[in-house]
């Protein structure tokens, strides 16, 4: 069976050659020194960088500085749900551009209000509001506001290994280690353990046991901390960064269960798992589960332009109805992101893309990797659903020693990264483990030559296992 980009008609082209190599190696030249010179990076001792150059793309394939082809196994930082330049936003872009560049946001604008139709379209029933932000750090953190005005608490429930953004609030809420410069200690934040198998906190050994035991572990958290003083618990359906760990059978509507009891607005972080990534259109839609609040952000355009929100319940709407709501951007509902949203919503409802992402995890790439690991003894685990997943890399499979520290890297990481991309592929890695998270659009070849990359990568990685 064919893949949706292999058949369809608007896949992207492949930029055309350029006449002059040199010419261009030249620029990549420049814009590496201007970068080195005046750009400040995120995340980053700035003198230790060494930033590659990317000069072009087009669907699962971006272009480096010495002109050299890469596989984009990373879709950059997971957004590129759609792949690069798909022509059809491209264009919504340009048309869009020619008509109204930007308006404040108090005027009604036809290419925000198709896109919030559009996105609440794919939302469960009973959210049918959208609030646009420019990214998924604002998106979480005006939902955590309407959260705490909806309910007059302050608290709010987040899980460790999770992330939320770079924001103040959201950077307090992410459970992983980039929070720990930037905890204020004062943010109303408390964090508790989730549903992970393989790491469990809670000695299991099956996922009923670890779904029951952290549903018992959250229960005993509300009731410590007090229900009556928390307004939200904010969870990423599938968390991306921290791992790709789906939650097992039965814990989302547990959780769903305990916020209805207590009176506790449940938000659903869907910035990386929404639009297409898990092989839905949201991550909740494998799990039956309706929350209060869903930030979003990423896929829902590619990150053509940049644009995020919230979709809120009628309730919570409601809320603020003749309230005045205390927040606003002067770029929410930015018309050129909205009219790339459109774009991307439409082509991937007419092109079958989400269900491609479904097809291509089910049989094509979690079997390919699940063989990857049968083969190579540093894959401890492999996780997913749709186009997300993530190897967990060890140094023996009995103890789950990991490759690299959690927080840190190693030098078996190192290697792994410049062989993945010796290969021909742009990896996603983080701490110990390897993420595989391609284009929704990507092809069985396409899969077949990332597979292909990563066996050879981690040939390179099994030599410091003690397997070797």
């Amino acid at each position: 069976m064919s893949t949706v980009a292999e058949t369809s008609v608007d896949t992207p082209p492949a930029p055309a050659a350029s006449p002059d190599p040199a010419a261009l190696r030249e620029r990549a030249r420049r814009t590496y020194e201007l970068d080195r010179a005046h750009v400040f990076h995120s995340w980053s001792a700035q003198d230790a960088l060494d930033p590659m150059v990317i000069t072009r793309a087009a669907g699962s394939y971006v272009w480096d500085g010495e002109g050299r082809r890469l596989l984009d196994l990373s879709s950059q930082l997971v957004n590129t749900n759609i792949g690069h330049q798909h022509p059809r936003v491209v264009a919504a872009i340009k048309a869009q551009a020619d008509v109204l560049c930007t308006i404040a946001p108090q005027h009604a604008n036809e290419a925000r209000s198709e896109a919030a139709r559009l996105v609440a379209e794919t939302a469960p029933e009973g959210l049918d509001k959208v609030f646009f932000t420019n990214a998924g750090a604002e998106a979480i953190e005006y939902a955590v506001r309407m959260a705490r005005l909806h309910t007059g608490r302050h608290k709010v429930l987040a899980r460790y290994r999770s992330y939320h953004g770079g924001t103040t609030t959201a950077v307090n809420l992410t459970g992983d280690p980039r929070r720990w410069p930037n905890d204020t200690g004062s943010a109303g934040v408390v964090h508790f353990f989730g549903p992970f198998l393989y790491r469990s906190a809670f000695s299991a050994t099956t996922e009923a046991e670890e779904c029951e035991r952290a549903l018992a572990h959250l229960e005993q958290v509300i009731v410590l901390e007090g229900a009556s003083t928390i307004a939200a618990l904010v969870l990423e359906t599938v968390p991306g960064t921290a791992g790709v760990m789906p939650p097992p059978p039965g814990y989302l509507a547990g959780v769903r269960a305990l916020c209805d009891r207590f009176g506790i607005v449940y938000i659903a972080d869907e910035v990386m798992a929404g639009f297409g990534r898990t092989g839905r259109w949201f991550a909740l839609d494998h799990f039956d589960v309706v929350p209060d609040l869903i930030a979003f952000a990423k896929g829902v355009n590619s990150g053509y332009v940049p644009l995020g929100g919230v979709v809120i319940s009628d309730e919570i709407a409601a809320t603020f109805g003749k309230r005045p709501f205390p927040g606003g951007l002067t770029y929410s509902g930015h018309p050129l992101a909205c009219a790339a949203a459109v774009a991307t919503i439409t082509a991937m409802r007419e092109e079958g893309i989400v269900e491609n992402a479904a097809r291509i995890g089910a049989d094509v790439l979690g079997p390919g990797l699940r063989e990857l690991a049968e083969r190579h003894p540093v894959v401890g685990e492999v996780r997913g659903l749709g186009v997300f997943w993530a190897l967990d890399l060890v140094v023996d499979r009995e103890t789950r020693e990991p490759l690299a520290p959690y927080g840190g890297t190693s030098p078996a990481m190192g290697e792994l990264v410049a062989a993945a991309k010796g290969a021909g592929v742009l990896p996603f890695t983080n701490f110990h483990r390897l993420h595989v998270v391609p284009p929704c659009t990507i092809t069985d070849a396409e899969v077949a030559e990332g597979l292909a990359a990563l066996d050879e990568a981690l040939t390179v990685a099994d030599r410091h296992t003690t397997a070797a």
